[in-house]
């Protein structure tokens, strides 16, 4: 890489313990009135409550899988049009926020959903805004203009800059709850977006900044993580990590261990994170002489970045 690059990040953030506590000032902040709420089965009966208490909150699906299909987002689709709604809030995992994405870029248009998703419509110009919450710490969906959506045996990433989220409403309290076999899943599933994005031909410097503090960040919170899920340091910390993951390949984008990962979902139907974790040690090893590999003095780190002479550094591969 040269001397100059670009980096733009046009997602409001809030972050913190308790924040999600917070929604009703945040809608009020970003002038949102009529919501539809797109999530799983588990936080459903809590996005019906949030229904009762906030009429802004106009309707519910909860019926997000954990490979998110075309189906939730035709539903989601038609409350939002329905209800005439100016905003479309994804709460859960990737499949959640996914699914809020493609509604809310697809609800001010004409077409069905499918159209959008075979490439035979071009996305509406103007949208619903996109609110995403996430409940794991893994995705980093909630910073990407990136929705991966199937239909049926088939499964399509399909990035376009109508999926950006207006906001992002980050919460390490709202992953409290998540069982330990999905807090690995996901906390791999960053650990993979922030090596990919670093060894991406397409890393840049702000990018690597963040792969490198989110994979510090896993290696030491992860564990803790999946061995007590009330540690909320370590919740906190793999929350802010996902995020960084998130962050360092929403411009790189991804690479080999999510290509790989699409056919193990697709006929094995494994969860994105597992799948995504499935080749990550191998495509390590594959990539230590590029650009990473551990430190001298302990296993399992990132090389320290390379000295630069300027902006953009030498592109030159880490020794």
């Amino acid at each position: 890489m040269g001397n100059e690059f670009i980096y733009a990040q046009p997602v409001k953030i809030f972050f913190g313990e308790g924040k999600f506590q917070e929604l009703g000032s945040v809608l009020e902040e970003l002038k949102l009135s009529r919501c539809v709420i797109a999530c799983g089965k588990h936080f459903a009966p809590t996005a019906q409550e949030l229904m009762e208490k906030d009429d802004r909150i106009c309707a519910v699906f909860g019926g997000v899988e954990q490979n998110p299909q075309l189906s939730g987002v035709i539903e989601t689709t038609r409350l939002a049009r329905e209800h005439k709604a100016d905003a479309v809030i994804g709460i859960g995992g990737g499949s959640a926020i996914d699914t809020a994405k493609f509604a809310a870029a697809i609800a001010l248009g004409e077409g069905e959903a499918l159209e959008y998703y075979r490439g035979e419509r071009p996305f509406p110009a103007e949208r619903l805004a996109i609110l995403a919450v996430p409940t794991t710490a893994g995705t980093g969906s909630e910073v990407t203009q990136v929705s991966v959506i199937s239909h049926g045996t088939e499964k399509k990433t399909i990035n376009n800059p109508a999926f950006m989220p207006k906001a992002a409403i980050v919460d390490p309290l709202l992953s409290g709850t998540v069982p330990p076999r999905t807090t690995m899943n996901t906390g791999l599933d960053a650990m993979a977006h922030a090596l990919e994005g670093y060894w991406s031909k397409n890393h840049q410097p702000i990018s690597d900044l963040m792969a490198i503090e989110a994979v510090r960040l896993i290696l030491e919170n992860l564990e803790r993580a999946y061995r007590d899920g009330g540690d909320k340091e370590a919740r906190r910390n793999m929350a802010f990590a996902s995020l960084l993951g998130g962050l360092s390949f929403a411009l790189p984008k991804t690479a080999a261990c999510h290509a790989c990962s699409y056919p193990l979902s697709e006929d094995y139907h494994l969860p994105h994170g597992e799948a995504c974790a499935f080749t990550l040690d191998s495509f390590v090893r594959l990539n230590a002489d590029e650009r990473a590999h551990p430190r001298p003095q302990g296993p399992g780190r990132l090389a320290q970045p390379p000295e630069r002479s300027g902006p953009g550094g030498s592109g030159q591969a880490l020794p």
